[in-house]
């Protein structure tokens, strides 16, 4: 499994921006699906955005298309969810995951807060 440790939640009012990085050790990435959840409060975890690592194809929820920006950094093993036009509705736990092509997401980071104050 890979080990992944996020960083870079925080209170951010709406309309503002906040980036989350998720660093990864472990294993070599080239093979592996990297992603984003998130989970609020009395809901399901859901998923946000992931990027391949290899060829850096990218998915995304249709709640934040057009907000949100996965990237990665492969001299750093770091991946990136840069957030903006933060809406409430944002708030949750967000969690970093990570998983073989093909494979299920089976290494997950601890989460890191964001909340989105109106």
């Amino acid at each position: 499994q890979v080990q992944l440790v996020e960083s870079g939640g925080g209170l951010v009012q709406a309309g503002g921006s906040l980036r989350l990085a998720c660093a990864a050790s472990g294993r070599t990435l080239s093979t592996y699906l990297m992603g984003w959840f998130r989970q609020a409060p009395g809901k399901e975890r859901e998923f946000v955005a992931a990027i391949t690592w290899s060829d850096d194809r990218l998915y995304y929820a249709d709640s934040v298309k057009g907000r949100f920006t996965i990237s990665r950094d492969k001299a750093k093993n770091t991946v990136y969810l840069q957030m903006s036009s933060l809406k409430p509705v944002d708030t949750a736990a967000y969690y970093c995951a990570a998983r073989l092509v093909p494979g299920t997401w089976n290494s997950w980071g601890q989460g890191t807060q964001v909340t989105v104050s109106s």
